[in-house]
């Protein structure tokens, strides 16, 4: 067994129903960028009425029919959003937690401490974040996921992880393992994979690979490491 292998990503998502939502961090091959992604999937009618919008550098989830929301905690925040020279990414409110921390001098991990797992009982989904930052055409990551420490969701257990950036390697955090009821929380580390040098490939291959019933919307950024400037792309289900 190679613990250091790459996985492919569209061998390591294909033939899975459900893994929920999923962040991946990591370095194009050629080390010219830092990448960036995030998906969302959706199995009720509430969750299924998102779209992914991006402005002015943020990324937030929004209603794609506002006649038809239900219940809009834990489904309409913002995903993406920068501070300073860290870029923000999770699955939930907890963005505006950890750009709160970094304003008030707190570190990633640090800001995270006062969030626990989705009070979405019997699921208790997990809460997954990542954080980039950036420094002199380099830059290095963070990632973490908060999940229940018992089917009963009597407590909150804090799993974090740091990374230098390596060309061609990339780590990824998704929500479950698969489908199922209740839905079974990922387990472990984030898993290692590997990363293209053309966002367009990336974008096709991830969207390709998610469940096509079940897939909603997915954003991919990558930054220029040289200039700093980013492009981005947004598939929603929604609008196709």
């Amino acid at each position: 067994m190679d613990i250091y292998s790459k996985h492919d990503i569209e061998e390591l998502l294909q033939g899975n129903p459900y893994v929920g939502r999923g962040i991946l961090i990591g370095r194009t091959e050629d080390g010219r960028h830092a990448v960036s992604a995030y998906f969302i999937m959706g199995r009720s009618d509430n969750s299924r009425n998102r779209v992914f919008v991006e402005r002015d550098g943020a990324v937030f989830t929004e209603p794609y029919d506002p006649s038809r929301v239900e219940d809009p905690s834990l489904i309409i925040y913002a995903a993406v959003r920068s501070y300073s020279n860290h870029l923000i990414v999770t699955n939930g409110d907890q963005t505006d937690t950890v750009y709160d921390g970094l304003r008030a001098g707190m570190s990633f991990h640090h800001a995270l401490s006062s969030r626990c797992f989705e009070p979405d009982y019997p699921n208790l989904t997990p809460r997954i974040s990542g954080m980039l930052t950036f420094d002199s055409g380099d830059f290095s990551y963070e990632m973490s996921i908060l999940k229940s420490l018992d089917a009963e969701g009597s407590a909150c257990a804090r799993y974090g992880f740091s990374y230098p950036s390596q060309p061609g390697l990339g780590h990824f955090l998704h929500t479950y393992v698969g489908d199922g009821d209740p839905l079974p929380t990922f387990q472990g580390e984030p898993e290692r994979v590997k990363l293209e040098d053309d966002i367009d490939t990336l974008t096709d291959r991830l969207w390709r690979a998610l469940d096509a019933d079940n897939r909603i919307s997915l954003y991919v950024r990558y930054t220029d490491l040289s200039s700093g400037s980013y492009t981005s792309r947004i598939i929603n289900k929604n609008k196709e």
